[in-house]
C-alpha cells in the first residue's frame, strides 16, 4: 500500500474537508481511508499504486482549492499487534 499526503490551501471548515475527500475519491477510484484536515491543510489516503499528481492537481484546482504539493510513501500498518 502507498500512503499519499496532499497539501491543500483554501480549506476553512468541515464542508471543505468533505469536498476534498469526495474529489479524491472521484479522481482516484481505488483510494481508501481518505481523510482531510482543514486545520493542517492536508488530505491523506491509501492506494495500491501511487496516484498521478497531474490528475489530482487538476481535480483539486477545479474545485476552487489550491493544490500545493503531494508526497507518497510506502504504508506500514501500525497498531496494537504490530511487530517488526
Amino acid at each position: 500500500m502507498i500512503q499519499t499526503t496532499v497539501r491543500i490551501d483554501g480549506m476553512m471548515c468541515g464542508m471543505c474537508e468533505a469536498h476534498i475527500c469526495d474529489t479524491i475519491r472521484n479522481s482516484v477510484p481505488d483510494a481508501k481511508q481518505v481523510k482531510a484536515s482543514h486545520t493542517k491543510g492536508e488530505a491523506s489516503f491509501l492506494t495500491e499504486t501511487a496516484p498521478r499528481e497531474d490528475v489530482l492537481r487538476a481535480m483539486i484546482d477545479a474545485t476552487g482549492y489550491t493544490f500545493v504539493f503531494m508526497s507518497s510513501a510506502p504504508y506500514e500498518k501500525k497498531g496494537w499487534f504490530h511487530r517488526k
